[in-house]
């Protein structure tokens, strides 16, 4: 007869360390996100004649 109780011990070991091996990938992977280089931002400035279809829309409502 099978042992059902080391059946299900066994499940629940391989589960945790499945999980956690998750977890810690994910640890490791934010932390290259947070260290990497960050992206230069320039904040353009709109020629006040320009058009905006987005602005369009949201006066009309």
């Amino acid at each position: 007869m099978p042992d059902y109780k080391e059946m299900y011990l066994e499940m629940v070991r391989k589960t945790e360390k499945a999980i956690q091996m998750l977890i810690d990938v994910q640890r490791h992977c934010e932390d290259l996100y947070i260290e990497s280089p960050k992206p230069e931002l320039k904040v353009m400035k709109q020629d006040a004649s320009a058009s905006n279809p987005a602005n369009d829309d949201f006066q009309k409502n």
